[in-house]
């Protein structure tokens, strides 16, 4: 076994528009008419830049419709803006970088006997969305336009419905036209169709990917019903033709798809009691198979029943989990089920939609992007729903099998940029240690190896790059050669400890495979950090020196060192200037005072290395005190949870309580960053239940629960495994553990194994107002490679001891 020695040894509360009806919330079991979806807020998270997706989907689901509203829409519809452009089907959530999908968006003209005087173009059409509409739940988006119109949508897995209900209008003659465009303008070529017989309208369209390489194929149709059509036709820029049946459009110097484009119309004479309902069927195969789609799942227009459908869906989703909530105020109820809510968003089941290969394998898609991910998101859906984690392992092993490499980042069957290091082993790693089942895992096994040892071509999206390099220096250098292959030469300080912590996690594989050889080769590759670890590098906040010496900087080949401000990179000096493709960076959306602490496998010989524990904990805290720290991006979750490596668990408990609520909250603003596909979701359901994960190993971090009691219930082996407090305070005054048993028996260790939620059984934490013993002793702290002070490794002298 790979040795992880223990640091030293072996109410009526309005929320964005949803009235809830109880101001609090007890346990599921007890409480007569608790409904958990009353406690999910979809529009959290969908201001400020944390472009969440507040609308309908399945859990997992491959089509997300909601309204798109000018601006920041990342996900589609975005609180802090104005007007709505149309109506789409497909949506990723809380990412960065540039707007994805939204394919194909549909539109609704209240009124339109005039065509020559409708308006048909993205900005000639978009008209403003009441202020007190929007409503979100679980399966439905609801939003009312000032043209007159009231829009509602619900979705099945592969369909969306739509019901739009008209003003009372004697001339009434709406519109619904489609667009052959996307949220992102980056239609390549586009047809649409119109049968006027039916009014079925069919096309498809090649799109660009909003964060990767390639382009993909999509392909819609939609059914109308509630209306009499009255004609049918095309339109291009801002003429219709009525009359036509088909349009294409290519995007050329005549046509960019930024400001042109083109689609389809029906146009009805008479509504059923002024509403129209459309289905609208996806798919990335083709449009038989769009229009296939649809059929088969909303074969009735069934508009209630579907959101019916999902509602349940969503609530057999949130049945694994049981919270005693008594007297936590609904705030905080709702931030923890919206968490757990957004955590499902993706990544998206497109099995059965991937026409780039034939496989009995599922396929999963929206991977946006492992590097943010693997940090919460698949931990928690390991506890909550471990056979979608298995399904999603199985598909990133797939992936591997026909494309060469694992990603590390996917979205709309395309290949996403690579961020830092080939995080895809991370995940593998910890799916293998945690027993997630039905996994090829000689071939997981394979996949992480060949990110070790092989350089692709191009690793911009895929592997590793500057392997030759990483093996010769035991480091990426500073503006590395490379030559032969092609790859941002940036990053070189986060890459390196990425591909550190990536080789440990590989190390554990082999370890339990028997693949003594490789274990020790990564194990020793995973020293690496030690190799930018600069140990008289100083750092000064406005020219004051913050009093602590020795950080990660980057290196030259031969050995030099060069120089990055270790505040550089946070949000005290140049914060943007870090981003993918901006140079002069060597770490990537964070500074080397947060790198520094990125050794997840050997955190014993980080803090020998920084000074001992009273240093680190000092040096730690300095970081969450001095603005340096922004928890917005992935890398900061750990660093909350911590103290516990140094034996003051306490003081992890203290941080958590520090960001749930000030910076995790049911504001439309109430996460701080984007919500990177559930990421920031999964960081405040985790923290709340009290067990916090540490990525890629089998360890979870120990801190009181939010609540009374948390129950999780293994989907697979039925077992319960229940976190209750004794003295449990909602005030929080009583928020750090005294002391805690695990079945009756005492359990001094601050960290626990995945095997609780397996087994199940019960671990009892008894509270107080004050930092206690508990979980303070070298041999209850977390697992590390180094043992304190027995490192041959660790060049600095010894630090202050452990308290015992």
């Amino acid at each position: 076994m790979v040795r992880l020695c223990r640091l030293g040894q072996e109410a009526g509360v309005l929320v964005a528009g949803l009235l809830l009806s109880a101001p609090f919330a007890h346990s599921q079991d007890d409480q007569d008419g608790f409904d958990v979806l009353d406690f999910i807020d979809p529009f959290i998270g969908t201001a400020n830049g944390g472009h969440s997706f507040a609308g309908a989907t399945l859990p997992f689901g491959m089509v997300k419709a909601v309204a798109d509203t000018e601006g920041e829409n990342q996900g589609g519809f975005a609180y802090d803006t104005t007007r709505v452009t149309g109506f789409s089907h497909t949506h990723d959530s809380g990412t960065g970088g540039a707007t994805s999908m939204g394919s194909f968006p549909i539109f609704v003209h209240s009124s339109c006997p005039d065509l020559l005087r409708c308006n048909w173009t993205l900005s000639d059409r978009a008209v403003a969305w009441r202020r007190d509409s929007p409503k979100a739940r679980p399966g439905y988006f609801g939003i009312s336009l000032e043209n007159g119109v009231d829009a509602e949508m619900t979705v099945t897995n592969h369909s969306a419905m739509y019901r739009f209900k008209f003003p009372a209008a004697a001339d009434l003659s709406p519109v619904v036209l489609v667009d052959i465009i996307d949220l992102p303008r980056s239609r390549n070529s586009g047809t649409a169709s119109v049968d006027p017989d039916t009014g079925r309208l069919t096309g498809s369209g090649n799109f660009n990917p909003s964060f990767g390489l390639g382009t993909y194929d999509a392909y819609f149709c939609a059914d109308f019903k509630g209306g009499e059509i009255r004609d049918t036709g095309t339109w291009t820029g801002r003429s219709a033709n009525v009359g036509e049946t088909t349009v294409s459009i290519v995007a050329d110097s005549a046509h960019p798809a930024s400001s042109f484009s083109a689609g389809t119309f029906v146009r009805f004479d008479t509504l059923d009691d002024r509403a129209l309902t459309v289905r609208v069927g996806f798919s990335f195969v083709s449009v038989n198979q769009a229009c296939s789609n649809m059929e088969r799942e909303q074969a009735d227009f069934d508009f209630d029943g579907t959101v019916s459908a999902a509602e349940k869906a969503w609530s057999d989703k949130m049945d694994i989990i049981n919270v005693d909530a008594e007297g936590v105020s609904a705030d905080l109820q709702t931030v923890f089920w919206s968490g757990v809510y957004r955590t499902m968003i993706s990544p998206q089941d497109y099995t059965g939609e991937n026409p780039l290969w034939e496989s009995e394998e599922p396929y999963y898609d929206s991977f946006y992007c492992i590097w943010d991910s693997f940090r919460g998101v698949h931990q928690l859906l390991t506890l909550i729903d471990p056979l979608s984690q298995s399904r999603m392992i199985r598909s990133l092993v797939d992936i591997y099998r026909h494309e060469g490499y694992l990603p590390d980042c996917r979205m709309s069957l395309c290949k996403g940029w690579t961020q830092g290091g080939s995080n895809a082993d991370v995940l593998i790693s910890e799916a293998y240690l945690k027993g997630v089942a039905d996994v090829n895992w000689e071939t997981a096994y394979e996949a992480v190896v060949k990110d070790a040892e092989v350089e692709p071509e191009n690793w911009n999206v895929e592997g590793r790059g500057g392997l030759q390099s990483w093996k010769m220096l035991g480091y990426i250098p500073i503006n590395d050669i490379d030559p032969g292959t092609e790859g941002l030469r940036t990053r070189s300080i986060s890459r390196t400890v990425e591909y550190a912590y990536n080789d440990f996690c590989i190390a554990q594989m082999a370890d339990r495979m028997g693949r003594t050889s490789d274990r020790d080769k990564y194990l020793e590759r995973s020293h690496n950090w030690r190799n930018l670890y600069k140990e008289d590098q100083t750092s000064a906040i406005n020219g004051i020196d913050t009093n602590f010496v020795g950080y990660l900087q980057p290196r030259h080949a031969d050995g030099t060192w060069a120089y990055q401000d270790p505040i550089f990179c946070s949000p005290l000096l140049n914060f943007t200037s870090c981003y993918l493709n901006a140079n002069g960076h060597e770490t990537y959306e964070g500074s080397c005072w947060l790198y520094t602490f990125f050794v997840p496998q050997d955190m014993a010989g980080l803090i020998q290395t920084l000074g001992g524990p009273e240093n680190f904990v000092s040096r730690l805290e300095y970081l969450h005190d001095s603005g340096i720290l922004y928890l917005g991006d992935e890398q900061a979750f750990l660093t909350v949870f911590q103290f516990h490596y140094a034996g003051r668990p306490a003081l992890s408990a203290a941080r958590a309580h520090s960001y749930i609520p000030s910076q995790f909250n049911t504001t439309v603003g109430g996460i701080p960053g984007n919500d990177d596909s559930g990421a920031m979701g999964s960081f405040a359901v985790l923290s709340m239940i009290g067990l916090f994960p540490v990525h890629g190993q089998d360890v979870y971090l120990i801190i009181a629960p939010f609540f009374k009691e948390v129950s999780i219930r293994n989907s697979v082996t039925g077992s319960v495994a229940t976190i209750r407090n004794i003295n449990f305070d909602p005030s929080y005054e009583n928020k750090y553990i005294q002391k805690a048993t695990r079945n009756g028996k005492p359990w001094t260790k601050n960290w626990i194994g995945h095997d609780f939620f397996v087994d199940g059984g019960m671990l009892e934490l008894e509270l107080g107002p004050t930092e206690s013993g508990w979980g303070t002793s070298i041999e209850d702290l977390p697992p590390s490679l180094s043992e304190y002070g027995k490192d041959p490794i660790v060049k600095q002298p010894p630090g202050q001891p452990f308290s015992s």
